[in-house]
């Protein structure tokens, strides 16, 4: 089993920034792909950034040059750095671990950004 665990979400104004961890425990490999989705109420979740195994990364077009993911392998984290924050970023934003044969996804938590 997988378990994952994100943190640093909050209430932040616009242009602030936020770090956001995810600690994953279980059957981790370091070759599994993570990332980071979001979503609104009503909405369908979508793809912020992912990182594979060996460091290659992905962002969606909107946040691009704002959002920074990366991993501590040794540490089976993956953090979300997010810069100049608008009010349009405010998502729940989730964890995921793809594996073997499923996604993992963590509780969520919630980034609030005031204008």
């Amino acid at each position: 089993q997988v378990r994952l665990v994100e943190s640093g979400g909050g209430l932040v104004q616009a242009g602030g920034s936020l770090r956001l961890s995810c600690a994953a425990s279980g059957s981790i490999f370091s070759i599994n792909t993570m990332g980071w989705y979001r979503q609104a109420p009503g909405n369908e979740r979508e793809s912020v950034a992912t990182i594979t195994g060996d460091g290659r990364t992905n962002y969606a077009d909107s946040v691009k040059g704002r959002f920074t993911i990366s991993r501590d392998s040794a540490k089976n984290t993956v953090y979300l750095q997010m810069n100049s924050l608008k009010p349009e970023d405010t998502r729940v934003y989730y964890c995921a671990l793809t594996g073997s044969t499923r996604v993992y996804w963590g509780q969520g938590t919630q980034v609030t950004v005031s204008s």
